[in-house]
């Protein structure tokens, strides 16, 4: 609920994720990625906000209308999430090493040496130096590689079986963010968690994920593997998200930008939210919203276009 009224923040997003599998999450600001995963996670503040229709499952069990206390449960060993920022996620008066313990002491009894000693090895295995030493230093006193670290041995301290990192690499430089993704996927390959990746990044999407969700406006508008994705996108908008990126081997005068912006929640288009930007859009296109349609094998996009366009 907001000033202008009821706004539907998402509208059927409809996925599903195994053991062991990277999922990337893609699509500019504003697309619905970050609510999608707090909507997960029962996160988000009620009121004002909802859930008007539609379940959420984790393994078998039923997450929508569970109480505070049982959700309270499955954060933690069953789903965790590594926010957008650490610096703002981290508790600035608070060591690191009370930050993990606690952590682990909301979901496990266990006495204060075994706390200390579970956290130091959390900080060993995501490659912080001298972590028994470092774990009682706070925040402000790490660099911004080291607290994301921080905020993936925290999302990891109860072995989760879903781990949900939201831009795991926001505001890093590209070296230290290449290690992050390379601990990530070490991390999903010791535990044999899944790994949702949210980003507005495809260079972390091609690196990562195994299958790729592409959100726009609150909507689903294409899925598939990551290789069909990159090499044979369907969605105009897709394509477009994928022309923007700089090329090494091709020989660009400029990169080409997506005209326009996204619309806001309560202003969205009628028919194709994407029709106003869209450069292949015809009248049926503001007409009705494409539904999500498989136009190949493990490949959904939502544009009446789609296969005239393939």
């Amino acid at each position: 609920m907001t000033g202008r009224g009821e706004v539907n923040a998402i509208e059927d997003v409809s996925f599903s994720l195994k053991e062991g599998e990277i999922l990337g999450i893609v699509g500019e600001s504003g697309s619905g990625k970050s609510v999608t995963a707090l909507t997960i996670m029962d996160l988000l503040p009620k009121p004002p906000a909802r859930i008007a229709a539609g379940d959420v499952h984790f393994n078998g069990q039923r997450l929508t209308g569970l109480n505070d206390r049982a959700m309270q449960a499955i954060r933690g060993p069953g789903i965790s999430m590594i926010f957008q920022e650490p610096m703002t996620s981290l508790n600035p008066v608070f060591s690191i090493g009370d930050q993990i313990m606690e952590t682990i002491a909301a979901h496990e009894r266990l006495s204060k040496s075994d706390l200390r000693k579970r956290a130091i090895d959390m900080l060993d295995k995501v490659g912080i130096p001298s972590a028994s030493r470092r774990l009682d230093d706070y925040p402000h006193q790490m660099s911004g590689g080291q607290r994301q670290r921080v905020m993936i041995a925290m999302a990891l301290a109860c072995n989760p079986k879903l781990l949900i990192a939201d831009e795991p690499t926001t505001a890093l430089d590209v070296t230290i963010q290449a290690q992050i993704l390379d601990l990530l996927m070490d991390l999903r390959d010791e535990y044999g968690m899944a790994i949702m990746i949210i980003t507005h990044n495809m260079g972390v999407i091609a690196e990562t994920a195994d299958r790729v969700l592409v959100m726009y406006a609150g909507r689903v508008i294409e899925e598939a593997p990551v290789a069909t994705i990159f090499d044979h996108p369907m969605h105009p908008y897709t394509r477009g998200l994928l022309e923007c990126v700089p090329s090494l081997t091709e020989d660009r005068p400029r990169l080409v930008a997506i005209p326009g912006t996204l619309p806001e929640p309560a202003r969205r288009p009628p028919g194709c939210r994407f029709s106003p930007r869209c450069t292949y859009a015809v009248a049926s296109c503001s007409a009705a919203i494409p539904p999500l349609e498989a136009l190949e094998t493990a490949h959904t996009a939502a544009c009446f276009r789609a296969r005239e366009l393939a």
